[in-house]
């Protein structure tokens, strides 16, 4: 008990919090309920990024920012695997959309946002370019494997996998992701170790005890399911608000995934903000990696014992901005040091997509 009160008190709320309010919704309280929603998500959010960030202090790097990473992706993975086997064939284009948002919040809006806070309070950063570059190449080529493949191959036509290469791709994506996380924890962690800034208090301050440690772990996976679930209960809303602006339904998804993606965004940019931009890092490219690397084998799975066919294929305009946004990350993320002019290229690219998501 102690141990636990060693945390603020509303990081222990909060999580249990979520949970309330998602039983409460039965009742009937009409639609500023859904206002009372909002604010028990924006709270686990915090909350969730708080207990991250007590684990991650206590492992340390690069184990840590797998913890944050690593719950959100489950977590997304089995929210994807409800609706898909809730809506059957209907939603043969969800794991596509979600997955193509994720990799592009990440790639472009966390990263963008990253660089550009760390940029401006610290003029330069620097980072570690073994471990950015192990993190750019497994992305590009799952991405690449997953999301644009598909379009070209003829066994089945686009943007469609047949049952084997649905089944071979995802096996690929599992070997690709497992041999990063090998590398990245194991068989070259100094690659993803962060360049320790002088005075960095957070760095040099004492880890916290295992059991508090552990506490943080609980409450940090029952926030998250609160938060995922909350996100999923303001859907709804999110799609009449879409729908009386004309905007098109993608961007239902946009937003679901941002919201989702928000205690990785916040861990991400509080480590810039302290000048460890090798743990935005790690934890923006390893998040996407794992999104990806994970989903895609959760749905092949779905999609063969159901015999449903999967919209893998993204369309043109949307190739056009993943290579862009690969291309730019390879260059910015090349030289081992970034500026703001490197984070506000990923945020205008970010901005694009945004913009061509609703003015397609």
């Amino acid at each position: 008990m102690k141990t636990i009160l060693a945390l603020p008190v509303w990081t222990i709320v909060a999580p249990f919090l979520g949970w309330v309010l998602l039983a409460g919704q039965g009742l009937g309280l009409g639609a500023a309920y859904q206002a009372v929603l909002v604010i028990g998500l924006l709270a686990g959010v915090l909350a969730a990024v708080h207990h991250a960030e007590v684990v991650a202090h206590r492992v340390g790097e690069p184990f840590g920012t797998l913890v944050l990473a690593a719950a959100i992706t489950a977590i997304e993975v089995a929210l994807i695997v409800t609706l898909m086997l809730a809506g059957g064939e209907s939603t043969s284009a969800l794991a596509r959309d979600t997955v193509f948002a994720t990799v592009m919040i990440i790639l472009n809006g966390i990263v963008g946002l990253c660089l550009l806070v760390g940029g401006r309070r610290f003029r330069e950063q620097v980072f570690r370019i073994d471990g950015v570059s192990a993190s750019l190449s497994t992305l590009a080529a799952i991405v690449v494997l997953t999301l644009i493949l598909p379009n070209f191959t003829t066994t089945v036509a686009g943007p469609f996998y047949s049952a084997a290469q649905l089944g071979f791709v995802a096996v690929v994506s599992l070997v690709l992701y497992g041999t990063f996380v090998f590398v990245q924890t194991v068989r070259h962690r100094d690659y993803f170790l962060p360049v320790h800034a002088v005075g960095d208090e957070a760095v040099h301050a004492a880890p916290p005890s295992t059991k508090l440690a552990l506490a943080s772990t609980v409450l940090l996976l029952v926030g998250l399911g609160a938060v995922v679930l909350l996100a999923k209960a303001i859907s709804p809303t999110i799609e009449a608000g879409v729908a009386s602006l004309g905007a098109p339904t993608a961007l239902v998804g946009v937003i679901i995934a941002a919201i989702v993606l928000m205690p990785e965004g916040l861990a991400a940019v509080r480590a810039a903000n302290a000048n460890r931009l090798q743990t935005s890092l790690n934890l923006a490219l390893g998040s996407a990696l794992a999104s990806i690397g994970l989903s895609i084998p959760a749905v092949a799975i779905v999609s063969i014992l159901n015999g449903w066919p999967v919209t893998m294929g993204i369309d043109e305009k949307s190739t056009v901005l993943l290579a862009l946004s690969l291309i730019v990350s390879g260059l910015s993320l090349g030289t081992g040091r970034t500026t703001v002019l490197q984070g506000v290229v990923h945020l205008v690219i970010f901005a694009v997509y945004l913009f061509m998501t609703v003015f397609p």
